[in-house]
C-alpha cells in the first residue's frame, strides 16, 4: 500500500458495536488511522475535529440517521471533499439508489466480506486523492488567471473586477476611495544598460516594495510594462498621498543590484480620489483620471506626485 494511503484517516459511524470493532480491526491492520462514533451527532463532531478523508456510515441509527448525517457532511464549508461509503443492511435497489442520490460515493450491504470492504475503501481513497489533486490544480489555475505571472500582483483583468466591487461598496457605506497610477521613470534605460532578465527582476522588487507598504484591503496590480495601479478603499486624498510618498522615497533610496548589474531609480505618481457619497464614477473613468495625473507628473519632471479629488 502506498504511503499516502497509509496516512488516510477513516471515521466509522455505526450504532452496532460489533460492526465498529470488526471494521476498525480490519482497517487498522491495513495501516489506516481509524476513529469511530455510535451516533450521527457524535460522528459530525468527530468529523469536524479530526477531518477524515473517508467515512463509513450506517444508514439506520437512532437519532440522526445516516442520510441526515450525510446531508450535514455535504453542507460543511471549508473542507476538502470527504468520501462517504454507506454500510447498511438495507439491500433493496430503492435503498441503494436513495443512498447514492443523497451524495454517498458507494454503498456496501451488510453482512459484507472484509476483502470487499477493503477493496471499496482503496477505490474511494484513490478517487478522493484524484479529486483533491484536481481541486488544488483548479485553485492554482484560478490564481494564475487573477495574477501577473512576473510580479505576483493582480493583473488588469482581475483588478477591474475588484474595482467595480469596491466602488459599489464605497457607495453603499458612503466612503471615499483612491486610485494611484505609478510608473518607473526611464525604465527603458534599465534594460538598455543591463539586460531584460535584470529588468524583470527589478519589476518584481518594486512589486515587493508596493506590497510591503500597502494594507491587506488595498488592491495592487501590474498595469503593464513598468506601470502599477493601486486601489485604496476607505482612503481619502491625503491618505493616498502619504502612501505614494512612502513608496516613492523607498524606490528612490534603493539601489537595485544583482551580481554586477545595478540601477538607481525613481517613480512618478498620479493620484485620484473620489467621494462616493456624492455621485458615481465608472471604474475605467476613475483609472483614466489617475493615468492623466501620472502624465502630468511626468511632464513636471518625474519623481513626484500629481493629485486631484474628483468631483
Amino acid at each position: 500500500m502506498r504511503a499516502i494511503e497509509k496516512k488516510t484517516r477513516i471515521l466509522v459511524v455505526d450504532d452496532e458495536t460489533s460492526n465498529v470493532e470488526l471494521m476498525t480491526e480490519a482497517l487498522e491492520r491495513e495501516g489506516y488511522h481509524v476513529a469511530s462514533a455510535n451516533t450521527g451527532e457524535d460522528g459530525l463532531h468527530k468529523l469536524k475535529a479530526w477531518s477524515p478523508q473517508l467515512v463509513l456510515l450506517d444508514i439506520n441509527m437512532p437519532g440522526m440517521s445516516g442520510l441526515k448525517t450525510l446531508e450535514q457532511i455535504r453542507k460543511m464549508p471549508d473542507h476538502d471533499y470527504i468520501a462517504v461509503i454507506f454500510v447498511s443492511a438495507n439491500l433493496t435497489t430503492e435503498d441503494i439508489v436513495v443512498g447514492l442520490d443523497q451524495g454517498a460515493d458507494d454503498y456496501l450491504v451488510k453482512p459484507f466480506r472484509i476483502a470487499e470492504l477493503l477493496a471499496r475503501v482503496r477505490s474511494k481513497i484513490r478517487i478522493k486523492n484524484l479529486h483533491d489533486q484536481l481541486h488544488r490544480a483548479m485553485k492554482r489555475l484560478e490564481g494564475m488567471v487573477d495574477t501577473d505571472d512576473l510580479t505576483g500582483l493582480f493583473n488588469m483583468r482581475s483588478l477591474y473586477q475588484k474595482l467595480d466591487v469596491e466602488l459599489l461598496r464605497a457607495k453603499r457605506y458612503r466612503k471615499q476611495i483612491s486610485c494611484i497610477m505609478m510608473d518607473v521613470d526611464n525604465f527603458k534605460n534599465v534594460n538598455d544598460d543591463n539586460d531584460h532578465l535584470f529588468g524583470s527582476w527589478v519589476l518584481t522588487e518594486i512589486a515587493k516594495i508596493i506590497r510591503s507598504n500597502t494594507r491587506a484591503i488595498d488592491i495592487a496590480a501590474r498595469y503593464g510594462g513598468d506601470e502599477y495601479l493601486l486601489i485604496l478603499p476607505e482612503t481619502d486624498l491625503p491618505g493616498a498621498e502619504r502612501l505614494a510618498e512612502r513608496i516613492r522615497k523607498t524606490i528612490e533610496a534603493t539601489v537595485f543590484s544583482q551580481e554586477k548589474q545595478r540601477a538607481e531609480l525613481t517613480a512618478s505618481f498620479g493620484i485620484a480620489s473620489f467621494d462616493c457619497t456624492k455621485k458615481e464614477i465608472p471604474s475605467k473613468e476613475f483609472v483614466r483620471a489617475a493615468d492623466q495625473l501620472l502624465f502630468e507628473a511626468k511632464k513636471a519632471g518625474r519623481n513626484c506626485l500629481k493629485t486631484k479629488t474628483l468631483t
